[in-house]
């Protein structure tokens, strides 16, 4: 064959909603190179041979050489990410029989109605004699599948017409800790230090001899449960070809003398009899706790073997050794220090990005109806962890079966058509699940990206550019800082009257730059217990740099450092030290910068406020006329408003009011409206919902009662 009809690629791992489909992804220009057209059937060529359809990459693929394919088609071709593989175009047939051996023997397809829907599920899927196919069946987790016959044999694809015959296996292969890099989702960092860790010892230990270096041999996964340790462990397994060894920490403890010993021995003489492997432990905590504060001895000579085991006299070999726990203060020290656990990897909740993925992995196999908005639903789900997600996505599917069970009759076989059709998941449905599904972190300081910008604060111009010269240009443009030898500040506080914008240009600020915030309310670090809310600032401290750039914002900051007093008792000098202590520790290239933000300076400890710490101080006045204009603007948007409504003159009126009363009048003002509007006995799709002046001078008079303003004659409000 001519060698212009064969191209070399670099394996890219598929795209969450490519999973399942049958297909990999190249460059328009390659496809052109080999003939192709979309939805060909190629050939690819790695340790074994397999077959799919083919299809153009995204324009950020593009350039770069890579063929994008899922997981289990990176398995039927034996290669793992950035391996190389050979396709070509080749010709096919329409499969008429088929022959499929399950790698589950528990599993009876034997009913026909199994079989059916086998046959609706592979319909337009590429195969090979020795591929194996993954099919999520409903209700359950995936099956997979070994095609050990085809008829005619050669690449074939499935349409409506195969026969599909399942035999039954002479041995079972245990595929159920298979998970792959395309079902971790929000992780990206994360997986890339883990690869690098196990993927490329095993693959090019020269590298590490050329360069006189050892390879990693252990990380310690720490995180919050439920944010995808032990997925991540998984998907390493699967991909990895080294053997995986899963152990949970209680298993290891024995109540006969020496047992748990003798059981951690035997398992790391088996993972070095089958190098290169991985030996996974998980809930690490269980079996190495902290020596000083454990009373028992059979928790201290298990601590002991191990920390011998992974740094003895005796060389491990190429056994690599994850560790996972969601309290790695409970760890004893000695395990955490190079040389045992080389990496420890803080693996956080997602932030918004990472859940509207995690929602793509959760939702691709879901019958989704076109009101469901899963960008939408990835902002609401604020605090949420994977695990939460995924019975988010479970919870919403069960609400659209109650929907449609009393039309069911449970007599029939099947389901009919017209019920099939209806069984879609609506964004009503997942609006339900949110009301049930707790987020099971919900005291945990997220770091999140908000997703609002300038455009959403109104007035404060002047603020504003400060605000971008001192924090966003210098995380846009670090080169020039270097050169100039200037650093971002370390810490802004914001004063002047509630309700003046404090939070919210915070949060701007934070979408603008792409920056995570973290958000700290003083309340929720007090504790009774000596010593906790220490402990709870050096936490935030220490995530905000792992997750940096970062904006840590302290809201009512007064609350956490007010003026230090000879009579404290409630230990907040205490407190107010630690707070001093970690932004003195802040390094320049930390990315990290501190907003405090109070009206009330006067009660700040007056060491907080000097240069170094708090650098700059940035009051924020009362809206005038032309910014109050802007507000009304901004909080009027899309809003239906009669002709007789002036947002000048409303600005006018509004004299001494503060943004959030402006806001506040516009919710009064809309309410109004539609509460005439339903009076009058209008339906919701009717024309004819306005606000009127007359709503807007009610809202006014009403919001100006609650903020202590007086209306006094002609001249609109006045403080009172």
């Amino acid at each position: 064959m001519d060698a212009k009809e064969v191209l070399t690629f670099r394996v890219a791992d598929a795209m969450p909603e490519d999973v399942g489909q049958g297909y990999v992804r190249i460059d328009n220009d390659d496809m052109a190179k080999l003939g192709l057209i979309i939805g060909d059937i190629v050939e690819i060529q790695g340790r074994k041979t397999t077959v799919a359809k083919v299809v153009p990459c995204y324009s950020q693929f593009k350039k770069q050489n890579l063929i994008q394919m899922e997981a289990i088609i990176r398995q039927n071709a034996g290669v793992g990410i950035d391996e190389r593989v050979t396709i070509r175009k080749v010709a096919h047939k329409v499969c008429n029989t088929l022959v499929l051996s399950p790698l589950d023997t528990t599993i009876d397809f034997s009913d026909a109605q199994d079989i059916r829907h086998l046959e609706r599920l592979l319909n337009g899927l590429p195969v090979i004699i020795g591929d194996k196919i993954k099919v999520t069946l409903a209700g359950a987790r995936a099956q997979y599948f070994t095609v050990i016959g085809t008829s005619p044999q050669g690449p074939v694809v499935i349409n409506a017409a195969t026969k599909i015959t399942v035999t039954k296996p002479d041995v079972q292969e245990d595929m159920s800790y298979c998970a792959s890099y395309e079902d971790v989702g929000g992780l990206d960092k994360e997986l890339q230090r883990i690869r690098e860790m196990i993927e490329l010892p095993l693959k090019y230990p020269e590298v590490f001899r050329q360069l006189g270096v050892d390879a990693p041999k252990g990380v310690l996964l720490y995180g919050p449960p439920g944010t995808g340790k032990t997925l991540m462990a998984r998907a390493v397994a699967s991909e990895s070809r080294a053997t995986f060894l899963h152990v949970n920490g209680p298993e290891i403890v024995n109540k006969f003398y020496g047992e748990s010993e003798a059981r951690l021995r035997e398992l790391f003489e088996t993972a070095q009899r089958r190098a290169p492997s991985i030996i996974f432990i998980d809930e690490i905590d269980a079996i190495a706790p902290k020596r000083s504060e454990v009373i028992g001895d059979v928790e201290k000579r298990i601590v002991a073997q191990l920390l011998a085991l992974m740094d003895g006299l005796k060389s491990r070999g190429e056994v690599i050794v994850i560790g996972a726990t969601n309290v790695p203060d409970m760890v004893d020290p000695a395990l955490r220090r190079p040389g045992r656990f080389d990496r420890e990897l803080s693996i956080n909740p997602p932030d918004m990005t990472g859940r509207l993925a995690i929602l793509k992995i959760h939702t691709r196999s879901m019958r989704l109806d076109s009101s469901v908005d899963l960008e939408r639903i990835a902002q609401m789900t604020h605090g949420f962890v994977g695990a939460d997600l995924a019975i988010l996505c479970k919870e919403a599917g069960m609400n659209a079966i109650r929907r449609i069970l009393p039309e069911l009759d449970l007599r029939a076989e099947g389901l009919p058509p017209e019920i099939m059709e209806k069984l879609r998941v609506t964004a009503n449905d997942f609006l339900q699940a949110f009301r049930e599904v707790e987020p099971t972190a919900t005291r945990e300081f997220f770091a999140d990206r908000p997703n609002i910008g300038w455009q959403y604060v109104g007035g404060l111009t002047d603020i504003k550019e400060k605000l971008r010269s001192l924090i966003e240009l210098p995380l846009t443009y670090p080169e020039l800082f270097r050169r100039t030898r200037q650093r971002m500040p370390k810490g802004v506080l914001l004063t002047g009257p509630p309700g003046t914008g404090k939070t919210l240009i915070v949060r701007a600020l934070a979408g603008s730059t792409g920056a995570h915030l973290i958000a700290v309310d003083a309340s929720t670090l007090h504790s009774r217990w000596l010593g906790e809310a220490e402990k709870g600032l050096r936490q935030i401290f220490k995530r905000a740099k792992q997750v940096a750039p970062c904006i840590l914002f302290f809201d009512g900051i007064d609350a956490l450092a007010p003026v230090r007093s000879s009579d404290d008792r409630s230990g907040t000098g205490r407190l107010v030290s630690q707070l001093l202590l970690e932004l003195d520790n802040l390094m320049d290239n930390a990315n990290v910068i501190v907003i405090g933000a109070t009206n009330r300076p006067d009660m700040l400890d007056p060491a907080l406020l000097r240069a170094g710490r708090f650098d700059y101080r940035i009051e924020l006045p009362k809206p005038n006329v032309s910014e109050r204009l802007e507000i009304f603007k901004i909080h009027t948007e899309g809003v239906m408003l009669a002709a007789d409504v002036d947002l000048s003159i409303l600005a006018e009126q509004t004299n001494g009011l503060v943004g959030s009363d402006i806001e506040a009048i516009c919710k009064h003002a809309t309410l109004a409206a539609i509460k005439r509007f339903v009076a009058a006995g209008h339906q919701p799709g009717e024309t004819g919902l306005a606000v009127q002046a007359a709503d807007f001078a009610e809202a006014i008079h009403e919001v100006a009662g609650y903020s202590g303003i007086s209306l006094s004659g002609g001249d609109g409000p006045k403080v009172a």
